[in-house]
């Protein structure tokens, strides 16, 4: 995505509602204290930190089978983007003290740490193009084994099911297992999974080609990243001297460093959670986010880092290419059927047809919720994108035309 391509981008509804309250709001208080300039500084500052706690209170509420789910994931970009359009009001209504000293300098902190996150927004990008191309093999999946070019409908006559149509949907799920594989997954890990789909040295000259295929064949052609990126090392870049202010820093910015500490807390977390959930090249987790027990809005965003780890170090996880949910969901049934098509023989019974016939049918559940939040997902990731690039410019120009009056 370049960094050019802000422009045309368009803002979300919730983040336009989000900034007619917040200049109401501004314009209410103003008129119930007109000489008060502090009360009003206090009450914006104290506005962002009870909005970020709202809003990271209501990603924390969830059950655990919602969390990194497609919704789930979506509704965090909504928060982060909320978060920055606050945070950018904030920096606007006091525009003569952030270019001032030591405003100056934690501002171009923040934003260099947002340019890391611009290379982070790329690869997932990339981590959801990854995701359509095994949407495509999901298709394959179903138009062969479903009815109605994959479209189960019990109301209708079922076709009967053959062994050519097993051939090409077990060819489609072969792929879509070996495209799922982790790049730091070993060739053990390779050969376990082609057992599961009842391949071995005696097979077809097609499976032998499938097995020889480097990983880096199911790599996106669009892919954005070099090899040598490291998602890992850039979460520790972005949260590299993020640091509780100190208190001569507060008194000194009036205030005003705390919105900046937050908002690369609330930075560091989601680019964090985006790379937990989406594929990304070395998906390294363990980065520490500190936050003082003592703030209002740290105990949801903790308890969510807290969450995303456990679920990182369950057993059937610990590998997964991706935390979404739905990924999880895909392999599971993919596994699960690929399984099945090794025990089968032909002609099938009855018995053995509807097991099948149920094996698809949760399939293609899992392909339908791919289907309806993979795109509105990149579109976010992209305004996000956008967002934090039009943030930085406006922010450094104004400390730019700062330091040219001085």
């Amino acid at each position: 995505m370049p960094a050019t391509d802000y422009q045309g981008s368009s803002t979300p509804l919730t983040i336009i509602g989000r900034s007619l309250l917040s200049m109401k709001r501004d314009q209410v208080y103003a008129l119930e204290s007109p000489n008060d300039g502090s009360a009003s500084h206090d009450f914006e500052l104290g506005s962002f930190q009870r909005q970020v706690a709202d809003q990271f209170h209501d990603l924390a509420s969830v059950p655990p089978d919602e969390l990194l789910s497609l919704p789930w994931v979506r509704k965090l970009l909504d928060v982060f983007l909320c978060c920055q359009e606050e945070f950018r009001l904030i920096l606007f209504n006091n525009k003569a003290q952030v270019i001032k000293p030591p405003m100056d300098r934690l501002i171009t902190e923040y934003y260099e740490r947002t340019v890391k996150a611009l290379d982070v927004c790329n690869a997932i990008r990339d981590g959801i193009e990854q995701i359509k191309q095994w949407q495509k093999l999901l298709e394959i999946v179903l138009c062969a084994l479903g009815d109605n070019n994959g479209i189960a409908n019990n109301n209708c006559c079922q076709r009967a099911l053959g062994e050519g149509q097993f051939r090409r949907a077990k060819k489609a799920l072969i792929d879509l297992a070996i495209g799922m594989l982790d790049e730091k997954d070993s060739g053990q890990a390779l050969s376990h999974r082609n057992r599961s789909f009842g391949r071995n040295n005696n097979s077809t000259s097609h499976s032998k080609d499938h097995h020889h295929r480097p990983l880096g064949h199911f790599r996106s052609l669009s892919w954005s990243v070099s090899r040598s990126w490291s998602a890992a090392r850039q979460l520790l870049a972005i949260g590299n001297n993020l640091a509780v202010p100190r208190g001569s820093d507060v008194v000194a910015t009036n205030g005003l460093v705390m919105p900046v500490y937050k908002m690369g807390c609330v930075l560091l977390f989601v680019m964090w959670a985006l790379v937990a959930a989406i594929p990304c090249q070395d998906r390294g987790l363990q980065v520490h986010i500190y936050v003082p027990r003592h703030f209002s809005w740290d105990g949801p965003l903790l308890s969510l880092h807290e969450r995303i780890l456990e679920e990182s170090k369950k057993g059937d996880r610990k590998n997964a290419c991706g935390l979404l949910r739905e990924i999880y969901q895909m392999e599971k049934c993919t596994l699960l059927l690929g399984e099945l098509t090794d025990t089968l023989q032909f002609p099938l019974g009855e018995e053995k047809e509807m097991e099948v016939r149920q094996r698809v049918k949760e399939l293609g559940q899992v392909f339908d919720a791919m289907k309806e939040g993979i795109e509105p997902l990149e579109k976010q990731v992209r305004e996000v994108f956008h967002r934090i690039v039009r943030s930085r410019t406006e922010g450094l120009d104004s400390l730019g035309r700062g330091n040219n009056t001085e």
